[in-house]
């Protein structure tokens, strides 16, 4: 069990009443301490209910966004992750720049061992765009994982798409 003190930092979960901000907002993430450090396991998120505009037209885009990492000392606590994926809400950027701006943002908060983040945006004028980036620490095997999985990423059926 969590003492008190390791979740002080924790301000949004459990809160009622929490506002939803509409503009893009990296501040409002959250961090805890990461219990098991000693070992590599994954953390996957999936948001099936993500928007942002167009840069161009100001039109919504809609996407399922998939964040998978290997922590190291710290984690993103979850609903503050839900805040910030709305925060994108009446952010206006390509698909591959919402794709990378999510991805700096969870590794300078959390400085993670492996991260990669996939964004399966809806078809709009009958295309849809479908952008991946990953990033596995320098000098380590998670550099070595980060490769494979970015050549392999849409291979043998990890590109199974269930919102479309």
């Amino acid at each position: 069990m969590r003492t008190q003190q390791e979740t002080d930092s924790i301000t949004l979960l459990g809160q009622k009443n929490v506002q939803y901000g509409y503009e893009y907002t990296p501040a409002i993430l959250e961090t805890f301490v990461n219990k098991h450090p000693q070992r590599d396991y994954w953390v996957k998120f999936n948001c099936p209910e993500f928007t942002s505009l167009c840069p161009i037209t100001g039109q919504p885009d809609f996407a399922t966004i998939y964040i998978s990492y290997i922590p190291d000392e710290l984690m993103v606590e979850s609903k503050s992750l839900k805040l910030y994926l709305v925060s994108f809400r009446n952010h206006g950027d390509f698909h591959e720049d919402v794709i990378n701006i999510i991805m700096d943002d969870l590794i300078k908060l959390m400085n993670p061992r492996y991260i990669e983040i996939w964004g399966k945006f809806l078809p709009r004028g009958g295309i849809s765009i479908d952008p991946y980036v990953n990033y596995g620490r320098p000098d380590s095997k998670y550099e070595k994982i980060a490769e494979q999985r970015f050549i392999q990423h849409d291979l043998a059926g990890m590109d199974k798409i269930d919102n479309r």
